[in-house]
């Protein structure tokens, strides 16, 4: 079921749930089974009880696949099954979608609750379900819930289960859980949420308790450490008798053991003399508890870890607690205490990450502090709308350092949008949310728009971290100011620049024609040694970058071009072979394109063959590659999922998207899409594909999931072209 076009009005809440943390029902000690019913999965048990659900006016979907990963897209199932069977619109209906479905292991045991979810009217969705097949229990979550199906386990008349079942074990455990940064928050002026979840009852605290008496098993152990740490119940002896079981388990990594946080909390509240050896030991990772213990040692340790900061492990956290502990112990103000610290960064010339993240944590205190005086101690309405405008602040402030604007100009980049049409949308209503008149808003948006080039010149994305937030900021280089091509260069001539950032860098300055013989000499040393590695450019909008070095030294005519060939045609290593013919996009000619069209006619695997073909036959005939990808529509041996990619991918030929599928969280690939469809001059099957590929982008669908989140002016004037484009099935 993929192909869909609506969905029935979706009743409960479009995004991921939480449901309420009441367990089964209690039942009397279950007997053992035996036969064939004992060597039954739970998964076999559940799918033969949700075979027997169906009524007049409810439907339980088939179990889900891989495909149905959303609530989003279990409503979409909903839409098409409805279609196939006749079933009205306006039926009740139930399922679960695979990020629940791995509630069961590899052996179809039950490992938590399974969330159900649904659509619909609630009342005749509880009733299709009932109570559950013998054994298990469906939970109710209430009109803004899912249910949950959970096993029926036995407990004492203490409500305490047997300590050999693993499952009543779980949902006790899960029953008295809270969540760490629940228990031991790091913003002191909110109050701990332990006494709010209930205090543990003196038959509770005996049970677990005696789960932590020698002989200590640490993965048996690590969720009780969890619970009685987060209201500060672990002894000085049980951390005692921990801790060198833990170093034991786990020498050659401590954080390895998840219970690591609450133990070494533990450590510091009782202030264990071994304390200090193991915060060495677990390294940045630490900070994140440090920060709970204000001491000049905390802070000395935090520091330390933040100066020789480097991408992974906890360089972020190190960051980030030598703020708190520094605005804790000297400098209550935070732009001062962030002055200081950044001070430092700088002066040991520090990553430009680590900047970053101090400026995330000075952005994230003044959300906090917000909340404080508005009164909204959880993320409600306001949030966003003060978070956007933070960032334009801090990007303004003169009194902050540069490095620390230029962060804060970063994010302000794509919030400035939601700024303007927060302020615009909501007028008085504007300043209640977030403290600042809608006309001191729009001015702010103003003054940012003006100095926006000026902060970030010379400044760029990161390039070490997450490759989706890279392609999230690919939207931004569709056109290079002499600012972004200065930076990608000096990227490019980097030693220090990984094979991502020389992807990134590499493929921008290629497609906008700025590449040259500087980025050649600067990569000639390093070819050999390092771009002949293997990474992996599938979900990525730039390929890897000896295939991009390639084509650039081919179109040069540079004496590099030679040994790079010898290199792509040696038998080894073989992950290059899929990647050989992508370089015939340099210096292209009629040979190339024969063999490109060979291997795409062979049904060979597509890693960016056909887009390769289309941007080189446009580079031979002087056309746009939307009209050569139009004429491939329907062509012998061109896979139509591959062809709906490459259409909109080469809508821009100066900023080709080389992601082999259509991103559906990329803004990219979302204008380029509108692009398409809006394109007269191309067939209607092209743009119809287009405009199917746009409904389907989670721009419409599932807006929240993109980063940033669409404005409330960006989603209605979204909604409002796909259902009003000409093509549209509910269009004029």
């Amino acid at each position: 079921m993929r192909s869909r076009k609506h969905s029935p009005k979706e009743q409960s809440v479009p995004k991921e749930q939480s449901v309420p943390k009441e367990q089964p029902v209690s039942g009397a000690r279950p007997a053992a089974s035996s036969g064939s019913a004992q060597r039954r999965s739970d998964l076999a048990h559940v799918k033969a009880w949700w075979r027997t659900l169906r009524g007049e006016d409810f439907v339980a979907l088939p179990p889900p696949t891989r495909s149905r990963y959303t609530q989003s897209d279990g409503h979409g199932d909903a839409a098409e099954l409805f279609g196939e069977r006749g079933i009205a619109a306006g039926t009740s209906f139930a399922y679960w979608h695979w990020q629940s479905h791995a509630a069961f292991d590899r052996s179809g045991a039950l490992t938590g609750p399974l969330n159900l979810h649904w659509g619909g009217d609630h009342a005749t969705v509880a009733a299709g379900l009932g109570d559950g097949p013998d054994g298990y229990r469906v939970v109710n979550g209430g009109p803004q819930g899912a249910f949950r199906l959970d096993k029926v386990t036995w407990r004492d008349a203490d409500g305490l289960p047997d300590p050999q079942d693993p499952d009543g074990v779980r949902q006790f455990l899960d029953r008295v859980w809270i969540a760490p940064h629940e228990a031991w928050p790091t913003d002191r002026r909110r109050p701990s949420t332990a006494a709010e979840s209930g205090p543990l009852t003196a038959a509770e605290s005996r049970w677990l308790h005696r789960r932590l008496e020698d002989p200590v098993d640490l993965t048996a152990a690590e969720r009780v450490v969890q619970v009685l740490e987060a209201r500060a119940e672990l002894s000085y002896d049980e951390v005692a008798r921990l801790l060198p079981a833990w170093r034991a388990e786990h020498a050659d990594l401590l954080t390895r053991w998840d219970g690591w946080p609450a133990l070494l909390h533990g450590l510091l509240r009782h202030e264990h003399p071994e304390v200090w050896d193991v915060v060495e030991q677990v390294g940045p990772e630490a900070a994140g508890v440090l920060c709970r213990f204000p001491s000049e040692r905390s802070l000395a340790a935090v520091r330390a870890e933040g100066l020789q900061a480097r991408r992974g492990g906890g360089a972020s956290s190190a960051v980030a607690a030598w703020w708190k502990l520094h605005r804790a112990l000297h400098e209550p103000d935070p732009v001062r205490a962030a002055t200081a610290v950044a001070e430092e960064l700088r002066a040991a010339d520090a990553p430009a990450f680590a900047l970053r993240a101090l400026f995330t944590a000075l952005r994230a205190d003044a959300v906090q502090e917000w909340r404080a005086r508005s009164g909204r101690p959880d993320a409600e309405t306001g949030q966003e709308e003060f978070a956007a405008l933070a960032a334009v602040r801090f990007a303004l402030d003169a009194t902050l350092p540069r490095e620390l604007r230029a962060a804060a100009a970063e994010k302000a980049y794509d919030a400035v949008a939601r700024v303007r049409d927060d302020a615009a949308r909501l007028g008085p209503a504007y300043a209640d949310r977030t403290g600042t008149d809608a006309a001191e808003a729009q001015a702010l948006a103003d003054r940012f728009a003006a100095a926006r080039d000026d902060l970030l010149a010379d400044t760029g994305p990161e390039l070490t971290g997450y490759e989706g937030a890279l392609c999230d900021v690919w939207h931004r280089y569709r056109t290079l100011s002499p600012a972004q091509t200065r930076w990608l260069k000096d990227r490019v001539a980097d030693p220090e620049t990984g094979m991502q950032g020389l992807g990134f860098c590499l493929e921008l300055l290629y497609a906008h024609g700025a590449a040259g013989e500087a980025e050649v000499a600067a990569l000639l040393p390093r070819w050999k040694r390092e771009l002949t590695k293997q990474y992996r450019t599938t979900y990525t909008e730039w390929r890897h970058p000896l295939v991009t070095l390639t084509c650039l030294v081919l179109d040069l005519g540079h004496p590099l071009a030679a040994d790079l060939q010898t290199w792509w045609t040696r038998p080894k290593p073989l992950w290059k072979h899929p990647l050989r013919l992508l370089t015939h996009l340099g210096a292209p000619d009629e040979a190339k394109a024969a063999e490109l069209w060979d291997h795409i006619a062979s049904g060979g695997d597509d890693t960016g063959h056909l887009m390769t073909w289309v941007l080189l036959r446009a580079r031979l005939d002087g056309e746009h590659p939307l009209r050569i990808a139009d004429r491939l529509i329907g062509a012998p041996g061109v896979r139509p999922y591959v062809l709906e990619a490459v259409l909109i991918g080469v809508a821009d030929p100066a900023q080709p998207l080389w992601r082999y599928a259509v991103g559906r969280l990329s803004r990219s690939w979302w204008r380029r899409a509108q692009q398409v469809a809006d394109d007269t001059g191309l067939s209607a099957e092209a743009r119809l594909i287009a405009l199917g590929a746009a409904g389907r982008h989670d721009f419409l669908r599932a807006p929240d999931r993109l980063r940033p989140t669409p404005t409330a002016g960006e989603l209605t004037e979204a909604r409002a072209w796909f259902s009003h484009h000409p093509l549209s099935p509910t269009g004029p």
